[in-house]
């Protein structure tokens, strides 16, 4: 299991707050159907640092924080 430092978690936790709007840039995830742009909004971030997303074509596939690459974007 990855572990994520308490003080890296908190700044993940205050970038990606719950409703946050995100655009997925990259995912290293040869199963996932989610291509770079889909959005979605964030669900929550758990305590390994895993980005919960709710995406918009109606998916919930979670971004591991330094594998998996988003960005925050304006609604």
């Amino acid at each position: 299991m990855r572990m994520t430092d308490q003080s890296l978690l908190q700044l993940i936790k205050q970038k990606y707050p719950p409703g946050t709007r995100v655009m997925l840039i990259e995912m290293d995830d040869p199963y996932s159907k989610l291509a770079p742009c889909a959005t979605g909004k964030v669900r929550d971030v758990d305590d390994i640092g895993t980005i919960h997303v709710n995406w918009d074509d109606g998916g919930s596939l979670g971004i591991v924080y330094g594998v998996d690459f988003c960005k925050k974007i304006d609604e």
